[in-house]
């Protein structure tokens, strides 16, 4: 058994290296033999457990998707329940900021996801990834509004999506510079827009 755990372990060493390498590179600067120095291993050994780069990259991939999943789900949807007023947008937007880049942690986790995406426009393989990714995000928040009693909580769940991915391209790229604080006041603003006089209304 320790054996394995340590087999599992360094395969993960070998994930968390190629995720560091590609926030502070992009897919550009990211090759097998960076990432076998970046883990403390050699070429052979970081082979052993992905055959080649694209292999390497999905696994990275794959593990954006767990961390994102992992925080969500510290949020059903059936707690949204009841609540009305300054308390529902306070709800909503508490999930919603687990997909801003707001630390660093969430920062590095979109620098990456941003990276994927661009490279799914040429490369189908990174495709069913992103694209399963982003339908899970569609799906988190039109459960949410569902429960809010949003109208038309499907399509409200597209163009709120739309903002986040606008929002988080704004501020891990040098196309914008919106800070944290902003970005939490464009989005609370958005969410007061959009929920029910009687849910997300104000407060009597």
């Amino acid at each position: 058994m320790p054996a394995r755990i340590d087999l599992e372990q360094r395969r993960k060493d070998v994930v968390e290296a190629a995720f560091r390498l590609l926030v502070a590179e992009g897919f550009s600067g990211l090759s097998l033999r960076k990432v076998a120095a970046e883990s403390g291993l050699n070429i052979g050994s970081v082979r052993h457990y992905f055959d080649d780069h694209r292999h390497l990259l999905m696994a990275v991939a794959t593990e954006v998707g767990r961390r994102m999943e992992k925080r969500l789900t510290r949020y059903p949807a059936d707690t949204l329940a009841g609540l009305t007023g300054e308390s529902a947008v306070d709800a909503l937007q508490e999930r919603l900021e687990e997909l801003l880049p707001l630390d660093e942690e969430r920062r590095a986790e979109a620098i990456v996801l941003i990276e994927f995406i661009v490279a799914a426009r040429v490369n189908p393989i990174f495709r069913p990834v992103t694209e399963q990714m982003a339908a899970d995000m569609r799906q988190v928040i039109t459960d949410a509004l569902r429960v809010l009693d949003v109208h038309d909580p499907a399509e409200e769940a597209e163009r709120l999506t739309a903002l986040l991915v606008g929002l988080t391209l704004d501020a891990v790229t040098p196309h914008g510079s919106l800070g944290s604080e902003r970005l939490r006041t464009t989005l609370r603003a958005h969410l007061r827009s959009i929920l029910p006089a009687g849910s997300g209304g104000t407060e009597a």
